[in-house]
């Protein structure tokens, strides 16, 4: 019996440590196999995706537009929009040959949008020479402010340059070879990157501006994304404000740059991921945080891949966290009362359900979460304004990653002066529904003129 007891003993610690063992390597195996829906990596990172679904039986569904949803069409040139009005008539009946009276119907319009043959305009400024008999002294008019500071290209053009370069991406070459082939005006690459100079400095004082009212916001959501320089790597940082968004390129992704664009005094509701520098800024300052609860359900979501469990400790705070969703989803259809006392109650059962964790390693991080932080992920319920996701800002953010990859980074302070400044002003216009291309043209005609630069305050 003893024999027994000890090859009992033995064998069951040989196979305690082997389940240990072998959790590990289920936790190590789901590691590696993180992609974009159950962590913070982008789907670009993704290097297998999922299989499609397969096809639905049945009936198969035609291109375009679909039995009950609304037509799309684009509305008609209003009658101050139109430049040109041509009539056409018949000048005999074409069955008969008789003569034809003015009909009752109204004409059939088709309305045509064309470039015309020659879309730019050339203007030769002339300052003349003119003598004073009386001090025998040459004089020469001065040339109007606008014109010497544009110099061969006056505002307007200088904008379409900018938003080719900023608001699509193009490249100088692409650039130059569109207003060679389209406008018929050739302008070399150097020319091109003092226009884009000019630009920059004219978007100055606008930026200036937002950036001095960050701190005084009451709702910010910030987000950061990795920025390239010749080899070196940098950051760009978004703060999205319900009025505007305003980017900034950094050389940490630590709390110090919050702390240098938001400064001590920020008493707003800062939207967020988890990551540890919003954490080390929230603690220092006691900033108000609403982490982002799509970033935590990713995480949780990881915890599902594990073994054992962990893994039903996953799925129980996974299945919380859906009913919260559900209730947000169906907001337009309660009444305020009712819609936030069903927050809180999913709330508290999201609280319940991530107690008593296993014991490992995630499990007990998770629940840890939770302790710490766990009011800063339910501050939308109580604060009006705030979302309980940070998709705001990785939307605003999309752009840059677009531009990053077709223009692999900046080779200096001038280009991330440039690139800060046009994707302010491109997503500020795009959130405020503006057009990118006239505030450019406002903002140089400012700035060729010497007059007060236009503000990106909403109004």
């Amino acid at each position: 019996m003893a024999l027994i007891e000890r090859l009992h003993a033995t064998y069951g610690e040989r196979i305690g440590k082997l389940e240990g063992r072998i959790e590990a390597l289920q936790g190590e195996i789901a590691r590696l196999r993180k992609d974009s829906s159950n962590s913070h990596k982008p789907p670009s990172s993704d290097i297998v995706k999922p299989p499609k679904p397969a096809p639905r039986r049945g009936k198969k569904r035609k291109i375009g537009g679909q039995p009950g949803h609304p037509r799309h069409e684009r509305p008609s040139f209003l009658p101050h929009e139109i430049d040109d009005t041509r009539d056409y008539s018949l000048e005999k009946c074409p069955d008969c040959g008789g003569a034809l009276e003015p009909g009752s119907e109204p004409p059939r319009v088709v309305q045509q949008v064309e470039l015309v043959e020659k879309p730019i305009v050339v203007t030769e400024h002339r300052a003349l020479s003119q003598w004073c008999p009386h001090c025998g002294k040459l004089h020469r008019a001065p040339l109007p402010d606008g014109v010497r500071a544009g110099g061969l290209v006056g505002p307007r053009l200088t904008a379409l340059v900018a938003w080719l370069k900023g608001g699509a991406h193009a490249s100088y070459t692409t650039i130059q070879t569109l207003l060679g082939d389209v406008l018929g005006l050739r302008l070399s690459r150097g020319q091109l990157a003092q226009l884009v100079q000019k630009s920059r400095e004219a978007l100055e004082a606008s930026y200036a501006e937002l950036r001095g009212e960050l701190p005084r916001q009451g709702i910010l959501n910030v987000d950061e994304t990795g920025h390239k320089e010749r080899g070196k790597n940098l950051w760009t940082w978004l703060f999205r404000a319900p009025g505007y968004s305003l980017f900034a390129i950094e050389p940490s992704r630590g709390s110090k740059v919050l702390l240098e664009m938001l400064g001590e005094q920020f008493h707003g509701v800062l939207g967020c991921d988890y990551f540890s520098a919003y954490r080390k800024y929230m603690g220092e300052l006691s900033v108000h945080v609403q982490f982002c609860l799509a970033h935590l359900v990713r995480d949780v979501k990881f915890l599902t891949t594990l073994g054992g469990s962990t893994r039903k400790y996953g799925e129980r705070l996974l299945e919380a966290l859906r009913r919260l969703f559900r209730v947000i989803h169906r907001r337009e259809k309660m009444p305020p009362e009712r819609f936030e006392g069903a927050l809180q109650r999913e709330r508290a059962n999201i609280i319940r359900a991530a107690r008593h964790p296993p014991h490992t390693r995630e499990a007990r991080n998770m629940a840890q979460r939770f302790r710490l932080h766990g009011e800063s992920y339910f501050r939308f319920i109580t604060t009006p304004g705030v979302e309980p996701t940070n998709n705001l800002a990785e939307q605003s953010l999309r752009f840059v990653v677009i531009d990053r990859r077709m223009t692999q980074g900046t080779r200096g302070e001038a280009g991330r002066k440039w690139c800060e400044r046009i994707w302010t002003v491109g997503a500020t216009c795009r959130q405020q529904g503006r057009s990118l291309y006239e505030f450019l043209c406002r903002a140089l005609d400012a700035y060729f003129s010497s007059q007060t630069a236009p503000s990106l305050l909403a109004a």
